[in-house]
């Protein structure tokens, strides 16, 4: 099993850190593609917030076997 990351704005996702979770802040459209773009190869899954879902497009949340398992925080 891969690590866990999160990607989004700060105040979404740092307390997922006190889990282990890999916290990528992103709190612009850049940045959130940046940290996509970024992850490490052994990141087995991302979670994202709503905002930064809406970034990426369907693209990044469709499973595929080429990247990590995908999922969306509720907003």
């Amino acid at each position: 099993m891969g690590t866990v990351a999160a990607i989004g704005a700060r105040t979404s996702v740092c307390g997922l850190a006190l889990a282990g979770v890999d916290v990528l802040v992103a709190e612009d459209q850049d940045a959130v593609r940046r940290a996509w773009r970024t992850l490490p190869g052994t990141v087995g899954l991302v979670i994202l917030t709503a905002e930064a879902a809406d970034v990426l497009g369907d693209a990044a949340t469709a499973p595929a076997p080429t990247r990590p398992l995908t999922v969306v925080m509720p907003s």
